[in-house]
């Protein structure tokens, strides 16, 4: 990828034939996640690719073709609209159910601090052909651009996931909270860690 340049788009902007792609770029980076509800990543895309709400997510693309991605949402903004019968067509009665109400409980409904001008940042995610070639770092960059948001917050990140977070410290943000996870050996992670950058103007796009 040597020399490759690194665009930014809205996955609303890229349109309906990239959603397959989008969900695709996301299966891959959560699989652990999803490994109780299917280790079958393509099973898992047909799970999900209908609820995706295309203009929270960014994706990140080196000669057009997907390297990463990221959410965004503000104040009770959501990422999915998931259909029960959907997920529960894909991955059977007792999986489907599982997962419908994981992420009805996890990934819907806004943290706790969130307000109108705060945008929530998560869901950052590199394809694996692209890992350490900037891809995070140019979806960051652009979504702390976006003139319209002065604060930006990140929430739970696994402490075990050290790149993310010197990246997200190199690019300014603090740690503001950190919670303990039970069961934490089972888990393979003891914290999950939040952070918030405030900044008196957006930086340049680069």
């Amino acid at each position: 990828m040597s020399g490759a340049a690194i665009t930014v788009e809205r996955g609303d902007m890229l349109g309906e034939t990239f959603r397959r792609r989008i969900t695709e770029v996301y299966v891959r980076a959560f699989a652990d996640d999803f490994r109780g509800f299917s280790r079958d990543a393509s099973k898992l895309a047909d799970a999900f690719e209908h609820m995706l709400l295309l203009e929270r997510f960014h994706l990140a693309l080196v000669d057009g073709e997907p390297a990463g991605l990221a959410s965004l949402t503000e104040g009770d903004e959501q990422l999915f609209a998931p259909d029960r019968r959907e997920i529960l067509r894909h991955l059977g009665p007792v999986r489907g159910r599982i997962a419908d109400r994981v992420i009805r409980s996890w990934f819907m409904g806004a943290h706790a601090g969130s307000r109108p001008g705060v945008a929530e940042i998560g869901f950052v995610a590199t394809e694996p052909a692209h890992q350490g070639k900037g891809v995070a770092t140019a979806l960051l960059t652009h979504l702390l651009a976006l003139p319209q948001y002065r604060e930006y917050v990140l929430e739970d990140i696994k402490d075990t996931n050290g790149a993310a977070l010197h990246l997200y410290a190199k690019l300014g943000f603090e740690v503001y909270r950190r919670r303990s996870v039970r069961f934490s050996r089972r888990a393979g992670f003891n914290e999950l860690v939040s952070m918030r950058l405030a900044q008196d103007t957006p930086p340049r796009a680069t």
